[in-house]
């Protein structure tokens, strides 16, 4: 589950400046049984993640998320702004720092640039996935073409 600060029900290009901060993207605290589900989802079955004995025994104090898990937390809240992944062009994310069991993480971000090329309306952001302390966990940018509403 997640939860939005109020977002646009559509993005125009007219709408956004640069400096703008996007909505954030509230998620629900991280749990085993979410882990044990993106396993499943991903195919990546890396006890590291699901079994707590793993990662007690790495120094780590139990399971640890997905990097990749975390990934989609910012491109879930890329494409919700946005109004689905069409309007995506690039979409790229940097490891931080690692996610544990009750982690709620919150996803963030920034207009860095507005611009029109080739006859497409454009804008580039800086995301961020932090958890309730303030750690960034993740972080990354995306390019999206955005429809004018001429």
């Amino acid at each position: 589950m997640s939860e939005r600060t109020t977002a646009p029900a559509r993005v125009f290009f007219e709408d956004v400046s640069e400096g703008m901060a996007l909505p954030e993207l509230v998620n629900s605290p991280i749990t085993h049984t979410m882990l044990v589900k993106y396993a499943g989802a991903s195919g990546d079955f890396n006890p590291l993640h699901t079994d707590p004995a793993v990662g007690q025994k790495f120094g780590l104090g139990g399971p640890i998320a997905h990097g990749m898990l975390i990934m989609g937390f910012l491109g879930h809240f890329a494409s919700d702004y946005l109004g689905g992944p069409g309007p995506l062009k690039q979409f790229g994310v940097r490891f931080k720092n690692m996610t544990r069991h009750g982690d709620v993480i919150t996803c963030s971000g920034v207009i860095t640039q507005k611009y029109e090329e080739d006859g497409q309306h454009l804008i580039k952001a800086n995301v961020f996935a932090k958890d309730q302390t303030g750690e960034v966990k993740a972080s990354g940018s995306f390019t999206a073409s955005l429809p004018a509403r001429a």
